[in-house]
């Protein structure tokens, strides 16, 4: 029997996790693609849905997945629409996926690409000021 330790919370996910996390990543992209979907809104907008990064749970039940809109539109109204249709990803993620649970499947909206937006609106406004104090 092999000695397995286990990684302290909060170090981060395992390599496990990262690479279960990728293969989903791309089965939701591949099925975005497809945009066989009942929901009108995914059917028109499937293709300007990226997903940026999925996030599985240590145990491997539980998957979230964060999307974003490349044509600008709002996330606002794709996320009800994505996770109604979550059985459509869990079962292409099923079917293609050779893992013992198929992981249930929830999208949320991926904040880091605003959040990096502010980040450098802030630090610009700081560098513009401090060369504002150097020419005086």
């Amino acid at each position: 029997m092999k000695n397995r330790q286990k990684t302290p919370s909060g170090t981060g996910p395992s390599q496990r996790q990262l690479r279960v996390g990728e293969q989903i990543r791309h089965i939701i992209a591949q099925t975005l693609q497809k945009g066989h979907f009942r929901d009108e809104i995914l059917i028109d907008a499937s293709a300007d849905i990226t997903v940026t990064e999925v996030r599985p749970s240590p145990d491997l039940k539980q998957a979230t997945a964060y999307v974003i809109s490349l044509g600008g539109k709002d996330m606002e109204e794709f996320i009800p629409a994505l996770n109604n249709n979550a059985a459509q990803f869990q079962k292409d993620i099923g079917a293609q996926n050779t893992m013992k649970f198929t992981p249930k499947v929830r999208f949320k909206i991926d904040t880091s690409y605003e959040n990096v937006q502010k980040l450098e609106n802030i630090l610009g406004k700081i560098e513009y000021s401090d060369q504002e104090e150097d020419s005086e």
